[in-house]
């Protein structure tokens, strides 16, 4: 069974229409150690949220999947690259990305506000206070739910 994750991005560079348009894109610039750890748990066909982050309003606006396991992050090694890091290398890569593909834009976005006044969300970690992560888990629960608000119309 896959699991859920959530993927924020910032729509103005990267956009759940951008992913659309596209299919697949890697995954990267990610440069948090944590994040970067979540995303060497996911597997081939794990389903992930969509959001869009540095809005107002943030929300969920879509679903995407795992089309390709953690391998290194190519943007670590361009050298003029907003992503370089000259302490990692090919041979010892410190950054690791997934790659995901479109699967579905929600009709509407789930605002972070409705999120939060729903209870049974109460738990999840996009909701936390200080929670800044741009990958992170979503439960079965959480999931469920998510999807079905974000489907109606």
């Amino acid at each position: 069974m896959p699991r859920h994750w959530l993927f924020k991005t910032e729509p103005e560079t990267f956009s759940i229409d951008d992913l659309a348009r596209d299919g697949t894109t890697e995954w990267s610039g990610v440069r948090n150690f944590q994040a970067r750890n979540l995303m060497r748990e996911m597997k081939l066909g794990d389903l992930g949220f969509f959001y869009h982050s540095s809005i107002s309003p943030p929300g969920v606006v879509g679903i995407c999947k795992v089309v390709a396991e953690a391998h290194p992050d190519s943007s670590q090694f361009v050298k003029k690259g907003e992503y370089w890091d000259p302490s990692s290398s090919r041979a010892n890569p410190k950054w690791w990305c997934v790659d995901v593909g479109f699967v579905e834009k929600f009709p509407r976005m789930i605002a972070i506000e409705e999120l939060r006044a729903i209870p049974d969300l109460a738990y999840m970690p996009l909701l936390r206070r200080g929670q800044r992560l741009s990958v992170q888990p979503v439960s079965d629960q959480e999931w469920a739910l998510i999807v079905r608000l974000g489907r109606e119309a």
